[in-house]
């Protein structure tokens, strides 16, 4: 019987090349009894043999039972040896770990504003194709703002472009324009003041590079939003994705065990200030 610490094998039955050096898997378990459920903002543990392991975030289903995707962002050994692995490749696969964002207990009737930072926007993808249903079923208005270095950095196009046919909110910014390129330019925090959301009552998920999140925070808090209505995912160190090697340790969490999602207020505000190991 295999333990938490095991890799189930994993067969790559898809690859699409998203943007630059990101590559989006899609992975089906080569035994039966591998689970395919997750919650909306846990995390994998992905290995390319021979190589290592890395903690991935979920960014979502491809729609077929059993079939889970993951992004990578090619940036090291084993990111890369995961972002050059052929269709048809083995890779292991650990988890699901962590919390999830919880869209499932949100109240029907609050405004939701996602925030999300380049390849941030991986974890919040499945959790954003969730509220949209929401939205469309008078449950609560949807607020997505999607920050890039660039317009060719824009993650998840055809997503993005579907949530806003769908009739929510969508905002793309980049830091550095090119010709072309009609949308705002700047930090995600300078478009917040314009979405026309109702702060009382509202939710916020954000997640991406930690002084984005801090800076976010803080100008959610600005706009009228609860501190604690306002979820974070925090990234550390994760290697055994359980909580027994304290790799991940941040303040008093482990954070692949109490995190990787949550609350700003009373929690997050603390420790964002912290840095990693």
């Amino acid at each position: 019987m295999h333990g938490p610490l095991t890799p189930e094998p994993y067969r790559v039955v898809g690859r699409r090349e998203e943007v630059g050096d990101v590559v989006t898997l899609s992975l089906e378990p080569c035994t039966d009894g591998a689970s395919g459920t997750y919650a909306h903002g846990q995390f994998n543990m992905l290995t390319a043999f021979g190589v290592g392991e890395v903690a991935l975030s979920i960014a979502g289903s491809a729609g077929t039972s059993g079939l889970i995707e993951h992004s990578v962002r090619d940036v090291g050994a084993v990111t890369h040896a995961l972002c050059t692995v052929p269709a048809g490749a083995v890779v292991g696969l650990r988890g699901p770990f962590g919390n999830g964002w919880g869209i499932e207990r949100l109240p029907d009737g609050p405004d939701v504003v996602v925030v999300a930072g380049g390849i941030g926007l991986a974890p919040l993808r499945s959790a954003v194709g969730d509220l949209v249903v929401r939205e469309r079923e008078g449950r609560g208005r949807v607020f997505v703002v999607a920050g890039a270095r660039s317009p060719d950095q824009v993650l998840y196009g055809d997503d993005l472009d579907a949530w806003r046919l769908s009739g929510s909110d969508v905002v793309v910014t980049v830091d550095v324009g090119t010709p072309g390129w009609e949308g705002p330019v700047g930090v995600v925090t300078t478009v917040l003041p314009d979405l026309a959301f109702e702060p009382g009552g509202a939710w916020a998920l954000t997640c991406g590079p930690e002084i984005m999140m801090r800076f976010v925070a803080r100008a959610l808090v600005e706009c009228g939003v609860e501190p604690a209505r306002i979820l974070v995912s925090l990234e550390r160190n994760m290697q055994c994705g359980i909580g027994i090697c304290g790799h991940c340790q941040l303040g008093p969490l482990l954070v692949c065990r109490d995190g990787p999602v949550v609350p700003y207020g009373g929690v997050a505000d603390r420790l964002l200030v912290e840095r990693g190991r």
